[in-house]
């Protein structure tokens, strides 16, 4: 190699010189500058991969930014639909309060002698043994063992059978342990009403010792008949409906579809005092 160069060095230089005469001729007869050029080649590739990544960037930050954006008025969205629904909540329940005291006013236009007292459903019995609720108004508020609980129109739901000072047992009517007076106005027909641990599962409860010569039909009212002066006479009770001949082939007894939902109430009224 050494050879070479010094063998040849002459020649090296003569076209060295000649390309270098070239060049400059070129760059003053078509206007460009070769060695620029070429590192502009060279940068090319550099320049549209460093554009490439501010691109890349600048598309990253402005869909964070957006996704911030749009999270804030989700989030702005969510709460204005949560307010909308508790403003309809308690819409709806000042309606439905309204419409209570509306038929409560009937009620007692209808019965002015009967003095009430509202009280919430608070808990219900989940035994297959028994029917009762638990109201959230005890004897603080004037409720006794042995008043009798309604709904808004006037159905009988059960009986007070304890009472703390803010809070009491409902023994409903469909309980097998509660008994009272029923009465059949169309017939003239008196009776006992009371519970049974098989009609309780299907929400019925039993008319029982009615006479010989009773005369009942599916849907006869069915009131409580107020014998005894233990409870108000007249509250609705249910509807009969179907008759039965006992197994002795005398007695009777009717089955009696309650008037009030028992199982869905949740708001209630305790009648304190029924003038008698």
């Amino acid at each position: 190699m050494r050879g070479f160069f010094r063998n040849n060095g002459g020649l090296l230089l003569v076209a060295a010189a000649l390309l270098a005469g070239v060049l400059a001729l070129g760059s003053q007869i078509l206007g460009f500058d070769p060695l620029t050029s070429a590192m502009e080649v060279l940068a090319t590739p550099f320049r549209a991969a460093s554009a490439a990544v501010t691109d890349w960037t600048q598309e990253r930050y402005e869909r964070a930014f957006r996704f911030d954006e749009q999270a804030a008025q989700i989030e702005a969205l969510q709460r204005r639909v949560a307010e909308l629904e508790r403003d309809a909540n308690a819409g709806q329940d000042a309606q439905r309060e309204n419409e209570r005291l509306r038929d409560l006013l009937g009620l007692r236009e209808e019965r002015p002698e009967l003095q009430y007292r509202d009280a919430a459903v608070v808990r219900r019995s989940s035994s297959n043994w028994a029917s009762n609720l638990t109201i959230d108004r005890g004897t603080s508020g004037g409720v006794e063992a042995g008043d009798c609980v309604i709904d808004q129109y006037g159905h009988l739901i059960g009986v007070v059978t304890e009472a703390d000072p803010n809070s009491s047992l409902v023994t409903t009517i469909l309980d097998p342990t509660l008994e009272l007076g029923g009465r059949v106005a169309r017939a003239d027909e008196d009776a006992i009403l009371e519970g049974d641990f098989t009609l309780m599962l299907e929400g019925l409860l039993r008319l029982s010792f009615l006479s010989e010569e009773a005369q009942l039909v599916t849907g006869d009212q069915v009131t409580t008949s107020g014998l005894g002066g233990l409870y108000p006479a007249g509250l609705a009770v249910g509807t009969v409906r179907t008759l039965y001949v006992e197994e002795d082939g005398v007695s009777r007894y009717a089955q009696v579809e309650p008037a009030a939902d028992i199982a869905g109430a949740r708001y209630v009224y305790v009648i304190v005092d029924y003038g008698e």
